[in-house]
């Protein structure tokens, strides 16, 4: 009777460790498929102005008139966040609250301008429902066509020294960050990044296979 006690606590023990090692060997690869799927960037078009290009510089007037320029160098070394939206535009509005946060966390370094075109009194109702005041809100086809925007949303970030460092089509706060997330890593975009990276781990692998 001992004797079985003594078997039956050995194969549970046994079952144990086996479990514990099929428990780690899941954990360890669900990390490693974390660390191969690259988080989504927003998707940069090729057309309009390139990366590394100065911005083109456009005088557009704003809701109440006044006539703002978007591109040239910023006279504070601020960047400039250039947001294509439409008061039609679902996801567009459901970006509105990431645009303020990103506004707050940059606080004087970034300035967050909106555009769009169309009739003017539909935005005016457009920014009063959804308190926009606080931004630049440019309407102008022009400004548009010079950045050769198909679909919407669509952002641009802009260095201080008026260089486009940044662009996409932007579907979510991630999109959106990963703009900044670009610029400060020197790159096109995410996905650029991320071809980069891959591709110099490839060359390491051959370089050692050799």
């Amino acid at each position: 009777m001992e004797q079985a006690l003594v078997v039956s606590n050995l194969v549970l023990w046994a079952i144990v460790v086996a479990l514990c090692a099929v428990l780690f060997a899941l954990v360890r690869q669900v990390g490693v498929l974390h660390a191969r799927v690259a988080p989504a960037g927003a998707l940069m078009v090729q057309s309009g102005p390139r990366i590394g290009e100065a911005a083109p510089l456009v005088a557009a007037a704003d809701l109440a008139g006044a006539v703002r320029t978007v591109g040239g160098p910023d006279p504070q070394g601020r960047r400039t966040l250039l947001f294509f939206l439409s008061p039609t535009c679902p996801v567009c509005k459901t970006l509105l609250p990431a645009l303020a946060a990103l506004a707050r966390g940059q606080e004087a370094g970034l300035r967050v301008v909106l555009a769009s075109d169309g009739p003017r009194d539909d935005h005016a109702a457009f920014v009063r429902e959804h308190q926009l005041d606080a931004f630049p809100y440019l309407v102008s086809g022009a400004l548009g066509l010079a950045w050769q925007v198909g679909k919407l949303p669509y952002a641009a970030l802009i260095d201080g020294a008026g260089i486009v460092r940044a662009k996409g089509l932007v579907n979510s706060r991630e999109h959106l960050d990963s703009l900044f997330e670009a610029d400060e890593r020197g790159v096109a975009s995410i996905q650029d990044y991320f071809a980069r990276s891959t591709g110099a781990e490839r060359s390491s692998d051959r370089t050692e296979v050799a």
